[in-house]
C-alpha cells in the first residue's frame, strides 16, 4: 500500500489514467485488503493448485505451480498462507524459495471460475512448505477462466527438465500458439511481485517469432496491476500450463504494452497488446501430479 488515500503504486495510477478507468479503479481497489476474510481461507482450503511469481537468484522473474491434495493451502491466521509444497530442483524458483522471497501468488478453481490473489513475502516452513505473509489479497472475477476439473495421476514423478534455452523451440511455440490460458508474474516498483491470469480462446497467444510472444489485454476489473507493472519494470514471466499431460512451459523475458489503436486492430475485444521479448525458457515434464478436464470456454471471451 503506497499511500493512506489508495492501494496502488505510480505505475498502476499511470496505467489508470492512460486507460481512462481511474474512477474505475477507485471502486475496485476497495476490495483490495491486506488480511484473509474467512470465506477466502475456506477458498484457499479446497484448492488443488497454486500459481506463484518470483524472483530467481539473477533477478529473472518466473511464474511457476505448485499443486496437492485439498488442504494443501491453508490460512493458519488472517495474515499468513501456509503452503504444504515447494518448487522441485528443476524449477527456476527452486533456490530462490529456499529463503525469504517476494512472491505474488494466484489460487485458481477452474471448475467454479474463481480466483483470488495473494502477494507478500514468504519464507520456508522448515516441513517442505512456506509460509506467505500477506501483504495484499484480492479476489477478482471469472472472466476468462476456462472451465476444468482436476484429476490425481499417481504415477506421477518429480519434475525434469525437458528442455531449456534462450528462446522459444518450434515445438514450444506451437505449444503458446494453441493455449487457451496463462498465468503472467510482474514486479512493482519495491520489490513486491504479482500473479495474474490470462485466458482465450486457442491462438490468442501468438508467437511472433522465436524470441516474442504477443497477446491482447481484454477488459477486466480496472486495477491494472500488472500492466500497471509494467509501466515501471518491464521484467515479467509467463506460466503456460499443458492441462493434458501435467507438464509446463515457463519462460521469462520482458514486457511491454502497446496502448496504441493500430496495436490491437483486427483483434476482437482487445483493448490493448502485450509483447514479451523472450530471454529464458524452460519446458518442464511431470510439473503437477494433476491433469484437467477439456475446457468449456469461458463465456467472457470476444468472439
Amino acid at each position: 500500500m503506497t499511500t493512506t488515500s489508495t492501494p496502488y503504486h505510480p505505475g498502476e495510477r499511470a496505467a489508470q489514467a492512460r486507460a481512462g478507468r481511474t474512477e474505475r479503479a477507485d471502486h475496485a481497489g476497495r476490495s483490495i485488503r491486506r488480511t484473509i476474510p474467512t470465506v477466502a481461507a475456506r477458498f484457499l482450503a479446497e484448492r488443488r493448485m497454486l500459481v506463484l511469481g518470483a524472483a530467481d537468484r539473477d533477478g529473472r522473474i518466473w511464474a511457476t505451480q505448485l499443486a496437492g491434495p485439498a488442504g494443501f493451502l491453508t490460512a493458519p491466521d488472517e495474515r499468513t498462507m501456509a503452503v504444504a509444497a515447494l518448487p522441485a530442483g528443476a524449477d527456476p524458483l527452486a533456490e530462490a524459495l529456499a529463503g525469504p522471497a517476494r512472491v505474488g501468488t494466484i489460487a485458481l478453481d477452474p471448475a467454479g471460475r474463481r480466483r483470488m490473489r495473494l502477494n507478500g513475502r514468504s519464507v520456508p516452513d522448515g516441513r517442505g512448505g512456506l509460509r506467505v505473509h500477506a501483504d495484499e489479497v484480492v479476489a477478482n472475477c471469472p472472466k476468462y477462466i476456462q472451465r476444468r476439473t482436476p484429476t490425481d495421476r499417481p504415477a506421477a514423478g518429480p519434475p525434469r527438465t525437458v528442455a531449456a534455452g534462450p528462446v522459444l523451440t518450434t515445438a514450444q511455440r506451437l505449444a503458446a500458439a494453441t493455449a487457451d490460458t496463462f498465468f503472467i508474474a510482474s514486479t512493482g516498483p519495491d520489490g513486491s511481485v504479482d500473479a495474474s491470469h490470462r485466458g482465450g480462446f486457442p491462438g490468442f497467444l501468438e508467437p511472433v517469432a522465436p524470441d516474442r510472444l504477443r497477446w491482447p489485454e481484454y477488459p477486466g476489473n480496472s486495477m491494472f496491476l500488472t500492466l500497471g507493472n509494467l509501466e515501471l519494470d518491464p521484467r515479467a514471466g509467463l506460466l503456460l500450463p499443458d492441462w493434458e499431460t501435467g507438464g509446463a512451459l515457463l519462460v521469462t523475458g520482458e514486457a511491454r504494452t502497446d496502448w496504441s489503436e493500430e496495436a490491437r486492430q483486427g483483434v476482437p475485444g482487445a483493448e490493448r497488446m502485450v509483447e514479451l521479448t523472450v530471454t529464458g525458457v524452460l519446458e518442464l515434464a511431470d510439473a503437477t501430479p494433476l491433469t484437467w478436464t477439456d475446457p468449456e470456454y469461458s463465456p467472457a471471451i470476444p468472439r
